[in-house]
């Protein structure tokens, strides 16, 4: 079993979480301009990204830029990881790659305090794998636990790079964000991105 495996149910049964559905979760987030570099790079590459529509090219054209430019505004002081294999917990089936990966320290070699979690969504479908994406939430806290980070609440993204949802966890707790962030409103995505890690942030 692995992170794919998992679904909203399989969460809830096999990991113990509760799961709520609210809207406007991340509304008081304070959207972040892109950089000059970031803007003139979605004007060329999303267009050229949803054309191809695979997974790969929305990643790379869409996803990893705007993740990018999140480490670039927090002056490289987290660390960002891609296709980074993260098995944490065998016996509970918390094994795999994640697809991206943000954490709160600027170790580039290694994954330490992992805060967010971010998972591509197959085929478009980004309610497909809200489970995945719990699952992988689930792994970062018992991850920071055995590292005995304090990190009280770990985030998470589904995407297709057009569309993106953002998700929180607090113990057991699992919130949904029922409102759906699309890439035309990118100031809005980094704002949420941002607001989520800069807490959790060594000094």
């Amino acid at each position: 079993m692995a992170y794919s495996d998992f679904t909203l149910s399989r969460v809830r049964d096999d990991l113990g979480l509760t799961i709520v559905y609210k809207s406007d979760v991340f509304a008081s987030s304070v959207a972040i301009e892109p950089s000059a570099l970031l803007s003139e790079m979605l004007v060329e590459f999303v267009p050229l990204g949803l054309a191809i529509n695979s997974e790969k090219s929305r990643s790379e054209f869409i996803i990893a830029p705007i993740l990018a430019e999140v480490r670039r505004h927090l002056k490289s002081q987290i660390s960002l990881f891609s296709g980074k294999d993260f098995s944490v917990d065998a016996e509970k089936g918390l094994t795999g790659r994640c697809d991206f990966l943000l954490a709160a320290t600027p170790d580039l070699m290694q994954i330490t305090a992992p805060v967010v979690t971010i998972v591509e969504a197959k085929n478009e479908d980004v309610i497909g794998v809200l489970g995945q994406c719990l699952a992988e939430m689930v792994a970062a806290q018992i991850f920071n636990q055995k590292a005995h980070e304090n990190i009280p609440v770990i985030y998470g993204v589904v995407t297709s790079g057009s569309v993106w949802r953002f998700l929180k966890l607090e113990q057991s707790l699992a919130t949904v964000d029922l409102t759906e962030y699309y890439i035309d409103r990118v100031e809005k995505i980094l704002g949420v991105l941002i607001g989520a890690i800069q807490p959790s942030m060594k000094p």
